[in-house]
């Protein structure tokens, strides 16, 4: 773990400037205290980042399941007996991965993951740009189409139009443009320009420029526009910052049901972010996907025991993580460490961040996500993987992460159906020659009730007066519903004076008189049909 630590420390910071603002922004949009976000964050960074078999993965609150929270706490009646379904969706996480339930992360379909991927990239931009300008009415984190705050994406961004702050403005140039220097430039210059991380230099320069223009009409960054990261006056009032469930109210059925929506949500937002992640991986390393929802578990149930929000992994702080060159799981780990020793230490220095600094290292995070050479590479793929892709991108913007994949995964669905249709079999014309059309119609290896609508269409098209060999020889697997076509077909066949001649391991049969006692009467050893 230890190997990679001059890559992963410089990540690990870059890192921790992203999820802090999520952390507190998600907290906020989930109704919950703010201080339950980064204890969320803390726990996925230490814990999950120690327990999963991911190297790059990060874990935290996620955006996704903000809706879900602010609902339960109104719902369960406060935020403790909330905290009572965040520890038993823990304990249902571990169940999951316990029966292996991580291998659904394998179906979905690439197209969907790239799709998905950027969408969020796109996302990340969208809403950042209100915050690049000073307009900050809506929290970090909510990345829905339609905001708490009443607004949606675009709407935001246009009553930004009216409510650009120049100080925060100028800052938020001034970090991008450091940031792109130190991407472009520098980091090929010298090895010092890659162990101190632009995001650092970025985020040190706004302090300064806050603390300088303070006092200024003009340029001076309102205390709205800055993190807002809770300040302790003692450490008992730091310990009072902990929340603790009331398991009291374990006997109440919603907590059970809210329990399992966000063990079933934390899950499938985490197995496709794992998937995603691999795949962004230079690396390439294959992240055991049960372990990751046994370590997910441990992290909600000690989250939940401590105040924490529910935890998953997270795609905006794992590409963060590998654009920033993390190797290992070190480098989740030390992001936690840095999000617990910066609000008990230095509180204050980070409420003197500005948000507009932190939107221009999103804007990059984001920018590498939905590279435009991406939308021309899948567009050149066809439409099979074209279309999921470009429905998955879309319905992310204009709804929210899971059903933007809901649509996307529907559509591929939709697409592999018609891939089954269009394969069931080949047919090739022979000779017609002495006024009797010779067809050979081979039937693919697995012919399903997928295939009923192409092979049905097939055998109605066939003219009077046919002969139509039917090749099964390398057919593995052929459904129930296909053979009663076969059989209902050669009543029609005798009409139409069409003859047909079976080939099957079993032998050549002529015009058989059952279909179904043909193939109901096969050896069981044959494994040419089932």
């Amino acid at each position: 773990m230890f190997k990679h630590i001059k890559n992963d420390i410089p990540a690990s910071i870059v890192v921790f400037f992203v999820a802090l603002p999520l952390c507190l922004g998600i907290a906020l949009a989930s109704g919950a205290p703010l201080f339950s976000g980064v204890i969320a964050g803390i726990i996925g960074g230490v814990l999950v980042g120690g327990l999963s078999g991911s190297k790059i993965g990060v874990s935290g609150p996620a955006a996704g399941l903000a809706a879900i929270v602010l609902t339960a706490i109104g719902t369960l009646g406060g935020y403790e007996n909330f905290l009572v379904a965040v520890v038993l969706g823990g304990i249902i996480q571990i169940i999951f991965g316990i029966l292996k339930a991580g291998v659904i992360g394998y179906y979905f379909p690439s197209s969907v993951i790239k799709g998905m991927l950027t969408g969020i990239g796109i996302i990340i931009i969208l809403k950042q740009i209100p915050h690049f300008f000073g307009y900050d009415p809506d929290p970090e984190g909510d990345w829905a189409f339609f905001q708490v705050d009443g607004e949606n994406t675009f709407s935001e961004i246009l009553n930004t139009i009216n409510n650009i702050s120049p100080g925060a403005t100028l800052i938020a140039i001034i970090g991008l443009s450091i940031l792109l220097l130190w991407d472009k430039v520098l980091s090929k210059k010298a090895k010092v320009f890659q162990i101190i991380q632009g995001p650092l230099v970025a985020v040190a320069v706004g302090i300064i420029f806050y603390v300088l223009t303070q006092d200024s009409e003009v340029l001076g960054i309102s205390k709205d526009h800055l993190v807002k990261v809770p300040v302790p006056d003692d450490v008992s009032s730091f310990i009072g910052q902990f929340s603790f469930p009331n398991f009291s109210a374990i006997t109440n059925p919603k907590v059970w049901i809210t329990a399992f929506t966000i063990a079933l949500v934390a899950s499938l937002e985490t197995l496709l972010c794992v998937e995603a992640t691999d795949k962004l991986d230079p690396h390439k390393n294959v992240t055991p996907t049960n372990r990751e929802l046994l370590a997910q578990g441990a992290g909600n149930i000690v989250s939940g025991l401590i105040g924490g929000l529910p935890i998953t992994q997270v795609i905006v702080r794992s590409s963060a993580n590998i654009q920033s060159g993390g190797r290992t799981k070190l480098s989740a780990i030390i992001h936690g460490f840095l999000l617990l020793i910066s609000v008990i230490l230095i509180p204050t220095l980070l409420n003197m961040i500005p948000l507009s600094v932190l939107a221009a290292i999103l804007f990059i995070v984001g920018f590498k996500l939905a590279k435009p050479a991406l939308f021309i590479k899948m567009y050149k793929l066809g439409w099979k993987q074209s279309i999921p892709f470009f429905v998955t991108v879309i319905g992310i913007v204009f709804t929210d992460l899971l059903v933007g994949i809901s649509l996307g995964l529907a559509v591929g669905i939709v697409v592999i159906l018609l891939k089954s249709y269009q394969n069931s079999h080949f047919l090739h014309i022979e000779d017609n020659s002495d006024g009797k059309h010779k067809i050979k119609m081979t039937l693919a290896e697995e012919v399903t009730f997928f295939n009923k609508g192409a092979i049905l269409k097939e055998l109605d098209s066939l003219p009077q007066n046919t002969y139509l060999e039917l090749d099964v020889l390398k057919t593995r697997f052929l459904d129930y519903d296909i053979i009663e076509i076969l059989e209902d077909f050669s009543h029609k066949a005798k009409e139409r004076n069409i003859d047909i001649k079976l080939i099957s391991k079993r032998g050549v049969v002529e015009n058989p008189p059952s279909y179904i006692q043909f193939f109901e009467q096969r050896p069981k050893s044959d494994l040419s049909l089932s």
